[in-house]
């Protein structure tokens, strides 16, 4: 856990950034750039890289340069060594993060098959009852929903019944 101080009191925020291992993502990536932000080291994230040019941009570019170096130790302390090992050649934060969503942008697509293949299949005989069923059955559509692939609430209805055992079925 990470804690932080709040700026002008005593207050101890702690921040669970769970290692990013793969099956997490969306819950790691939300917390660390959470994280990132209250220990105010984002301003590489937020903003681009300035010019070392005149006395301005110089002090700008320092600022920006710390918040780079910080922020990428920041993230790869969260990272399982498998997956800090294919991102490890960056060395731009916002290089670091794009990189990451895309390795795990097609992690989201076979967790939707997953999820989907789970829902089509799923029967009032593998769970405990039929509320038990049915809050299942919204669950898997909830997360589904998450990674943008929905269904109108009509369709989950309807499907649910259909799924249920003769004796359950209102019709």
């Amino acid at each position: 856990m990470a804690g932080a101080i709040l700026p002008g009191s005593s207050i101890d925020v702690k921040f669970d950034i769970p290692e990013l291992n793969g099956d997490n993502y969306k819950v790691w990536k939300e917390r660390m750039l959470l994280q990132l932000g209250w220990l105010d080291i984002d301003y590489a994230i937020r903003k681009d890289e300035p010019p070392k040019v005149t006395k301005e941009t110089t002090d700008l570019y320092e600022k920006w340069e710390k918040s780079n170096r910080l922020s990428i130790m920041f993230i790869k302390t969260r990272m399982c060594a498998s997956i800090r090992g294919s991102v490890d050649q960056h060395t731009k934060v916002k290089d670091l993060i794009k990189a990451i969503d895309e390795q795990f942008a097609t992690s989201d697509k076979a967790l939707a098959s997953t999820l989907i293949m789970q829902f089509s299949s799923l029967r009032l005989t593998e769970t405990k009852g039929v509320r038990d069923y049915i809050m299942r059955m919204r669950d898997i559509e909830a997360q589904l929903k998450t990674l943008e692939v929905t269904m109108s609430d009509t369709f989950l209805v309807h499907f649910i019944l259909c799924t249920l055992p003769l004796k359950y079925a209102p019709f």
